[in-house]
Parts: C-alpha cells; sequence; structure tokens
C-alpha cells in the first residue's frame, strides 16, 4: 500500500483519481480548498486557494504529517506552481506532475497551439483578438464560426462560440468587445470531440486511451457530461494525434487533451491539460501506468 495526497478532492478529477487508489488498496489524504465529503478519501483535510503564499507549505506539512509518499495534484490553478517545486517538494516525496517548462506551456492556450503549430501537430487556425478589429473580421479570416476562450482557465469555463446568425453578429459583436489579448479566438471545429488521456514515462514511453466525448455541458462546446471509450480503428487518427502532441511539448506525466474534427474530418487539438483529467476511471491503465512510473517497488496486485 502506498500513501496518496490528492487535490482538488471535491472536483471530478480529484474525486475519481482518490476512488481508483483506494479501490487498488492504496492510502489516499485528499484536500480541497471547500468543505467536502469526508467519505471521498481516507483523510480530507480543507486548504487554502493555490495562488495563496502558503499553499505549498501547507501541502508540504500534511505530506510530513500523513507519512505521504506521492503527491498528484488535479487543479489547473495550481499545476505550473507545483511543478516548479516538483524537484524539491519534500525529501523522498515524488510528485506526478511534468517538468516546468512543458507544463507552462501547456497553461497557456495560445502558448500551447504555437508551440503545437511550429511542429507540425494539428490545431485549428488560430489568433489572438487583437489581430483582428471585430469577430467579423476574424470570422472572414478563420474561415467560420470561431471560439473564443480564455487563454488560462479551468476546463470549458469562458468558452463561447462566435458566428453569424439571424442578428448578423450582434450578439457575436458584443462578445467580442469583451475580450482582449488574454483570450485566444480558433476556427470552430464542428466534428466529434474526443478526451484522449495518455501518460506519458520520462522515458518517452506512452499509454493512449482515446475517449469520445458523447454529450457536452453546453451542447457544442463545454465540459463532458458523458463519455465513451473507442478503441475503433477508425480514431486512431486521434490516438497518434494526442500521442504527438504530448511528445511535441515534452510533457510527462498523466496528460488530459481535448480533439475535435474539422469538417474534412481531421483531427485537431484544441486545448491539453498537464493533469489527470475527470475522465480517467474509462481509462485504468492510465492510472496502471502512472503508478507503476512512480511508486517504485511497488506489489504488482496493488497496481491495477
Amino acid at each position: 500500500m502506498a500513501r496518496f495526497l490528492v487535490t482538488g478532492l471535491g472536483g471530478p478529477a480529484g474525486s475519481s483519481l482518490a476512488q481508483q487508489l483506494r479501490s487498488r488498496g492504496h492510502w489516499v489524504l485528499g484536500v480541497d480548498m471547500e468543505d467536502v465529503d469526508p467519505s471521498l478519501a481516507d483523510v480530507v483535510v480543507r486548504v487554502s486557494r493555490a495562488y495563496a503564499p502558503q499553499y505549498l507549505w501547507e501541502l508540504r506539512g500534511l505530506v510530513a504529517s500523513h507519512g505521504v509518499d506521492t503527491v498528484i495534484p488535479t487543479v489547473s490553478d495550481e499545476l505550473v506552481l507545483v511543478a516548479q517545486a516538483r524537484d524539491d517538494f519534500a525529501p523522498g516525496v515524488g510528485v506526478v506532475i511534468g517538468h516546468p517548462a512543458p507544463v507552462h506551456i501547456a497553461n497557456d492556450k495560445f502558448l500551447t497551439m504555437t508551440c503545437l503549430d511550429t511542429a507540425g501537430v494539428g490545431v485549428p487556425d488560430f489568433a489572438l483578438p487583437g489581430s483582428f478589429d471585430s469577430a467579423e473580421e476574424a470570422m472572414d479570416f478563420l474561415g467560420g464560426p470561431i471560439v473564443v476562450k480564455p487563454r488560462v482557465s479551468r476546463g470549458g469555463r469562458g468558452v463561447r462560440v462566435l458566428e453569424k446568425l439571424a442578428d448578423r453578429g450582434r450578439h457575436a459583436a458584443r462578445i467580442w468587445s469583451t475580450i482582449d489579448d488574454s483570450w485566444i479566438v480558433q476556427r470552430f471545429a464542428p466534428g466529434t470531440e474526443f478526451a484522449p488521456v495518455v501518460h506519458r514515462a520520462e522515458g518517452g514511453s506512452a499509454v493512449v486511451v482515446v475517449l469520445e466525448k458523447t454529450e457536452l455541458k453546453q451542447g457544442r462546446i463545454g465540459n463532458a457530461v458523458t463519455v465513451r471509450r473507442t478503441d475503433s480503428p477508425a480514431n486512431a487518427d486521434v490516438a497518434g494525434l494526442a500521442r504527438d502532441a504530448v511528445d511535441a511539448l515534452a510533457l510527462v506525466g498523466p496528460v488530459d487533451l481535448d480533439i475535435r474534427r474539422m469538417p474534412d474530418g481531421t483531427p485537431v487539438v484544441l486545448e491539453i491539460n498537464a493533469r489527470f483529467g475527470a475522465n480517467s476511471a474509462h481509462a485504468p491503465e492510465l492510472l496502471d501506468s502512472v503508478l507503476a512510473a512512480h511508486v517504485p517497488g511497488l506489489p504488482s496486485g496493488l497496481a491495477g
């Protein structure tokens, strides 16, 4: 049995991960900035927000007082901070997160798109809003309806589809007037949306599982309400694209991606999250791979 600290216990990613770890016989200390159901972990502790100056010290204190072996962050707001501390978090304690520079790139959607595009990995056409005088100009240049979203945000927060409808684009113009270059604009990919999950080890080997989003929170966009696993050869290109994207950013550890198909069927990467996602339980081999990489000497019967 290993002892884990999982952050964001009250969120879908953290609660799912804690349940998976406990079902494998491991002990879990769950933390969250809000009060959460105490049954979600063996011990539950409320902590400060990730941006608070004392946050890392609170985690380090909990690691020491509870004999934690491994820390797994699941909250987007903390990823860059924890990645920067990953190599000196606490003596003998592993942190399941990528290296600081790749995590920083993945945390900024514009930097993600720029790096992937430079590496030849498929992304939708994109730009900063400041490149255009209006939403209509952006739509004309990018070739159709567009998506605008904050460059740094959690999940589907702030995502909007802008298009020319019966109101002749007046709604799109209102939204456009509220954004600046802390946002990104992308061509809208209207096809099937996928949520591939990846674990890439330090040596470069990777586990990739493709999940298809079967219902989205906001209809055409937003977080997945339901997903299904798809091992179909027809989606091998999605798996390959996910692997290429993680390789291009040199990410290691668990990674959650959003990929959609363009009108011609070509898959493109929309964004990358350098952490476990909400749907990892649909791909149990992801956690198996993480445990094998981060918990040396773990008996095989406890890995999965």
